[in-house]
């Protein structure tokens, strides 16, 4: 079989009818990033048990034991998620020691559904950026154009998809750190609602943003990813008991009655031609196969991105100060410390552990609750955020999914905003709105741009309406000019 090309379920199928084995698969993969990885920068760390963990599946086979919804199937995991005896390191110096002694919810999901584990993908410091320049363990690139970013916070997810040298990735989207990467980089990536998948044993960013979700080569692999890491959690309150449907078996191609809403204020001159043309070619697709186009109007998503950066500093500010170099991580050097006082050791191991985009968002952060400025900054933030999700809520009544772009042009050149903060911050304008109303998101590629870097979509759908959303894209991906492509690595 070409695993190159496989699904999911092609790769499960395959392995339970022992025409090849999860051993076999996995140093597949193994190959395939020691081969391109040099170039690529998309892993972290290699888990060197993979081929056990492979090996174990193949035993469960051979005794006619159980299996689960993705026996065979490697995974590479976003440097976010925790995993029990597997370095962690948020990409970041000062995580650059941890080793987690459990896992986190979704990766125990994903190895209870007979997930390999094959390594940690490497990520923007603790998801803190958009092009995955951030990291200290180096720049990851766009497997399309080694010279583009690749897109982030979760960029080495994405690179490592595009190029298959995973057969599924799993990262974190905190304001589209799944969607925006996986637009420049051509897969299919989804944020689920907030409270859908439990975030125990993810390092937090901001917590009442962050979610974990499938960065994937297909629409039903995401479908069935999410079958497996959705669902109620008790180690984290803010998981919800909604069911979570068999999302993978009532997929369909049949839009007839799907009401599709064309975010007015998204259609801005800021979007480049090529991306333009895509989402027009989209939404003509979606009205061949049945879809009614309406335009809905959100006029607070201006104010998205300022919102955005106020609540995610000031909860980052607040989940960071655990890294003090007491208990665990990066520790700064003293040649006495009985002459240092606690203030000096906190500055020097916090200030030599965190990167500049990280120091930025701390102060900024800490700035923004401090005395004085609380209810001027992060207590208006959180309340212009409920009204953005009541604008979201009366769009929801004369639509079932909304179709935008997701960013305003394909993956930029590595460098070119590096240096810029605001130029970078603004990459995330189509994106930050989903995370504020605590929305289900994804990205779909549906087309090219002239220079070969791929063009996605978003679609946006109603809280705990992945089902929706996750049915216009298996509809639209089927009539996908890109589906299945594959960069030259």
């Amino acid at each position: 079989m070409d695993l190159l090309k496989s699904s999911f379920t092609e790769i499960k199928n395959a392995v339970v009818s022992k025409k090849v084995s999860a051993q076999e698969v996995t140093q597949f993969f193994l190959s395939r990033i020691q081969t391109h990885d040099k170039k690529l920068n998309s892993y972290i760390t290699i888990n060197e048990k993979a081929v056990d963990e492979a090996q174990a599946i193949d035993k469960k086979i051979s005794k006619g034991e159980e299996l689960g919804l993705l026996a065979g199937v490697p995974f590479g995991i976003k440097d976010m998620l925790c995993t029990k005896g597997l370095k962690t390191t948020a990409g970041s110096k000062i995580l650059s020691n941890f080793t987690p002694p459990y896992d986190s919810t979704v990766v125990e999901r994903l190895k209870a559904a007979g997930v390999v584990v094959l390594g940690k993908t490497n990520q923007d410091e603790f998801a803190m950026g958009s092009s995955n320049e951030t990291s200290f363990y180096g720049v990851t690139k766009n497997p399309w154009k080694t010279d583009c970013v690749p897109g982030g916070s979760s960029g080495g997810s994405a690179s490592a998809q595009a190029a298959r040298l995973a057969a599924g990735t799993i990262g974190t989207d905190t304001g589209g750190s799944i969607r925006q990467p996986a637009n420049f980089c051509g897969i299919v990536g989804v944020k689920p609602t907030y409270g859908r998948v439990s975030r125990y044993g993810i390092v937090a960013y901001a917590s009442s943003l962050d979610q974990a979700g499938p960065m994937v080569t297909t629409v039903e692999d995401a479908a069935l990813t999410l079958e497996v890491i959705c669902g109620q959690d008790p180690r984290d309150a803010t998981t919800s008991s909604q069911k979570v449907p068999q999302f993978s078996k009532n997929l369909k191609q049949n839009l007839q009655g799907m009401r599709i809403g064309l975010v007015k204020e998204f259609m801005t001159d800021a979007l480049d031609k090529e991306t333009q043309s895509v989402v027009e070619k989209s939404v003509e697709a979606a009205k061949k196969l049945g879809a009614k186009i309406v335009e809905v109007s959100l006029p607070l998503t201006s104010q998205a991105v300022p919102m955005y950066y106020l609540i995610a500093a000031s909860e980052a500010s607040s989940n960071l100060a655990r890294y003090d170099g007491v208990k665990y991580g990066h520790r700064a050097e003293f040649a006495d410390l009985s002459r240092i006082d606690l203030d000096q050791f906190y500055a020097k191991t916090r200030g030599e552990g965190f990167g500049s985009e990280v120091q930025r968002r701390i102060m900024l952060g800490t700035y923004c609750l401090s005395a004085g400025y609380y209810d001027a900054y992060y207590n208006k933030a959180c309340q212009v955020r409920r009204l953005l999700k009541n604008q979201y809520d009366e769009a929801f009544k004369s639509c079932d999914v909304m179709l935008s772009p997701v960013t305003t042009h394909p993956a930029f050149k590595i460098g070119d905003r590096i240096s810029d903060p605001l130029a970078m911050y603004m990459n995330d304008i189509f994106t930050v709105s989903t995370n504020l109303a605590g929305l289900p998101g994804m990205s779909l590629p549906f087309g090219q741009a002239s220079s070969g870097l791929p063009i996605g979509i978003q679609l946006t759908a109603g809280h705990f309406e992945e089902q929706k959303m996750l049915d216009v894209a298996y509809a639209l991906e089927s009539v996908s000019s890109v589906k299945g492509a594959l960069p030259n690595v």
